[in-house]
């Protein structure tokens, strides 16, 4: 609401749990602004309430998110359409720009402000 950072984590979606990752979404408070990107794996641990809880959010590509995908968001709680910010790369072998890793994603743009 303020546009100062209120937290920052990071999960294990590869050898972790899902359990403490879905616990910090929904705590997020209604009007906050969340920004997610992967690392080497972000799906495999991945389960239906976690990729609801991010298309809640805003996103569109999190149903698709795969194994070694690259993906960038920035949504909030409470939206009520779909984020205008997301990239979304698959790993794919034959298309993949480093070996086992598709190309980087990047993502620039401007949140406006929450009109009350």
């Amino acid at each position: 609401k303020t546009g100062e950072p209120l937290d920052t984590k990071f999960f294990d979606m590869w050898g972790g749990d899902v359990a403490p990752f879905i616990e910090f979404l929904k705590s997020i408070q209604d009007g906050t602004i969340v920004l997610m990107g992967t690392y080497d794996d972000g799906a495999t641990k991945l389960n239906e309430e976690a990729r609801k809880l991010i298309a809640e959010l805003g996103s569109t590509s999190i149903t698709n998110l795969g194994f070694r995908d690259n993906w960038v968001f920035c949504g909030g709680k409470g939206i009520k359409t779909k984020s205008p910010f997301e990239q979304h790369i698959k790993n794919n072998k034959d298309t993949n720009k480093y070996e086992g890793w598709p190309e980087v994603v990047e993502m620039e743009g401007c949140i406006p402000q929450k009109q009350d």
